[in-house]
């Protein structure tokens, strides 16, 4: 059975930087592909960083702009956030998602985590 929890989320001044973890079970991350996403109130949910398991490839929402990265650990079949630089913006409650056949978007995963709150407040 495919299982998402997430971790690491929490309160940060503007400018700090957290790390999200998304600790994986009933899969391997090398035949999944593997998306952060967030969803603030009032808004739709939107992807932040996927790693496509086809080909590798990252897709980076316009926002990330180099402060947020993705990562894998794949002894601990884990996936990692970085977030450097946060601003209020990103206050929203960030999830981890999985699909074989996962992209950009959102309606493209089966799979998902009970999520993780991130405030950006002063």
């Amino acid at each position: 059975q495919v299982q998402l929890v997430e971790s690491g989320g929490g309160l940060v001044q503007p400018g700090g930087s957290l790390r999200l973890s998304c600790a994986a079970s009933g899969f391997t991350l090398d035949d999944y592909s593997i998306g952060w996403f967030r969803q603030a109130p009032g808004k739709e949910r939107e992807g932040v960083l996927c790693i496509n398991s086809k080909d590798g490839g990252v897709y980076s929402a316009d926002f990330v702009k180099g402060r947020f990265t993705i990562s894998t650990d794949n002894a601990k079949n884990t996936v990692y956030l970085q977030m450097n630089g946060l601003k209020p913006e990103d206050t929203a409650i960030y999830y981890c998602a999985a699909d074989p056949f996962g992209g950009a978007y959102a309606t493209q995963y089966n799979y998902w985590g009970q999520g993780t709150q991130v405030t950006v407040s002063s």
